[in-house]
């Protein structure tokens, strides 16, 4: 028999030679290894693609440690360099004396014997501001708006004049009187010049600011000629208006109960049932010390939430710019407000940035501009208390 050899065409086949070699184990010797030589190439191949995965996962972690690091509160999305005197503080609170003598020197000594540093003072992003107090009288009166510089409220001043007749006797006519009243719309502004140094570098508290002052303002000045103004310049005011009843006090300074009795019922019924009182808290802390003839306080408190305390179980109404008990003033008010008076806006709070009037200057100016109007347009539904005059 001839010598055969059989050669395999994959990289390490075994060779058959000689004619005591079995030709099937030489073949599945050589199937074998080419199974393990293309195995070790695809792990290769795995092993080299995993690479630029493992870069972009990494880049991605990157990425999230980043974009955690903006989101912190106080944060913008980038870093802010810590001054000298912070970086200085920070390695005290770590180090202590041996922060070395450079971080020493930035920091301010409040104590040398005793080694003590003041931490860097810090600009807080919080206003302190005085409360603005202001009478709610909008809560009381009834309010609309218009587009005219004034409102006219057609008024019937009279009825007819009706009387009893016999069977013969001829009927005699009548006619009710009217009249109107007209609502002038007024106006209140003024304005106020802000640096442009100050704007920008408070991003943006300092001109959100200025509008709550302006706000603040401008309700304070409405809430006072809601209650005491002229009707000139201003609207008018429910204690400078016509026509509205009064009830005397029996003393200069010191509140009856009696008087109170009496200006209540002294309103109409119809009036009455819908009255509120309007007073001051210094006012209301006297009142809450009156008591009737049988020892019970005229105060009522309410044990229920959202509802009101009484006097005689009418609601009461705290008003900063009503007067203090005086001699001569009137301290109290009480009626149906929504009937009696009637407040018109003519336009809401307008305020207008200037940034080009003085840039020059470096400054912005602010307009505020405010338009309304009051009146009483009842006076029969309103009744003041006046103290004595001493």
């Amino acid at each position: 028999m001839k010598h055969t050899c059989l050669h395999m065409l994959a990289p390490g086949a075994l060779e058959l030679k000689g004619e005591n070699d079995d030709p099937a184990a030489v073949v599945t010797a050589a199937i074998e290894d080419l199974s393990k030589s293309v195995d070790e190439r695809f792990k290769a191949l795995e092993t080299k693609s995993a690479a630029p995965g493992d870069a972009v996962t990494k880049l991605t972690e990157r990425l999230d440690k980043l974009e955690a690091k903006g989101n912190r509160p106080a944060g913008s999305g980038g870093t802010e360099e810590p001054s000298v005197e912070r970086k200085a503080f920070a390695a005290y609170l770590r180090h202590g004396k041996e922060a070395g003598p450079d971080e020493l020197k930035a920091l301010t000594v409040s104590s040398d014997p005793q080694g003590g540093f003041l931490a860097p003072a810090e600009m807080s992003s919080e206003f302190i501001r005085d409360l603005v107090e202001f009478s709610p009288i909008r809560t009381l009166a009834t309010v609309r708006t218009t587009s005219a510089p004034s409102v006219s409220y057609p008024k019937r001043t009279g009825i007819t004049n009706a009387k009893w007749k016999g069977e013969t006797q001829a009927q005699e006519g009548s006619e009710p009187s009217f009249g109107q009243v007209e609502i002038p719309i007024r106006e209140v502004n003024t304005y106020v010049d802000v640096s442009n140094q100050l704007l920008a570098d408070s991003g943006g508290a300092a001109e959100a600011e200025v509008r709550l002052a302006l706000a603040e303002d401008f309700g304070q000045k409405e809430g006072l000629a809601f209650v005491s103004g002229n009707g000139v310049l201003e609207p008018e005011g429910l204690l400078t208006a016509s026509g509205i009843g009064e009830t005397i006090n029996g003393h200069a300074t010191n509140l009856s109960a009696d008087a109170l009795v009496t200006l209540m019922y002294a309103l109409p019924a119809a009036y009455r049932a819908r009255g509120s009182w309007l007073m001051n808290g210094g006012t209301l802390a006297v009142i809450r010390k009156l008591k009737d003839g049988q020892g019970n306080y005229l105060w009522q408190p309410s044990y229920q939430a959202g509802q009101p305390e009484m006097i005689l179980g009418r609601p009461v109404t705290e008003a900063v710019d009503m007067p203090d008990v005086a001699s001569g003033a009137f301290p109290i008010m009480f009626g149906d407000f929504a009937t009696a008076y009637r407040i018109v806006d003519r336009l809401a709070l307008s305020i207008l940035v200037n940034p080009y009037l003085l840039a020059t200057n470096g400054m912005t100016r602010i307009h505020a501009t405010r338009r309304t109007g009051a009146a009483v347009v009842q006076a029969k539904a309103l009744r003041k208390l006046k103290m004595a005059a001493s």
